[in-house]
């Protein structure tokens, strides 16, 4: 099967709830363990006032969006910026959404427009990524 052209405007979204058990896995799986993040008696001290998810822990739903909804399976990371706005919170729901900016076909390259929000519809991370998309004759599927 091939893989069908991009289209300016086309966008995907992929959506889940930060659990207790993620911010704790992804802290033994990156080695980042600082307070704010996973000690509770210290971060209600914080600005947050109180724990805050991994900021890539979210931003990586943005790859989830992007490899397995769209451009889709085979997709591979070239860059991507980030700005992180707000705090995600164990229990927020975020949806990130991916939307094609420029295509080109030729070199089978996208420039994609990347933004998580929280179940309030609240931007907490927006930025841009740059992803080399499967070939045709790579034959993944979508």
């Amino acid at each position: 099967m091939s893989v069908p052209s991009l289209q300016v405007g086309q966008a995907a979204e992929f959506s889940k709830t930060v659990t207790e058990s993620d911010v704790v896995l992804y802290a033994g799986i990156t080695g980042d363990f600082n307070p704010a993040h996973v000690d509770e008696v210290q971060a209600s001290t914080s600005r947050f006032g109180g724990r805050i998810a991994h900021g890539l822990l979210s931003a990586g739903f943005i790859s989830a969006c992007m490899g397995t909804r769209l451009p889709g399976p085979g997709t591979i990371y070239l860059s991507q910026s980030l700005k992180f706005t707000r705090p995600v919170r164990i229990g927020d729901t975020v949806t990130a959404r991916v939307e094609v900016l420029e295509w080109n076909e030729g070199k089978r390259r996208a420039r994609l427009a990347t933004t998580c929000r929280n179940q309030r519809n609240e931007v907490v991370i927006e930025g841009e990524a740059l992803v080399m998309v499967p070939d045709e004759e790579a034959g993944a599927s979508r």
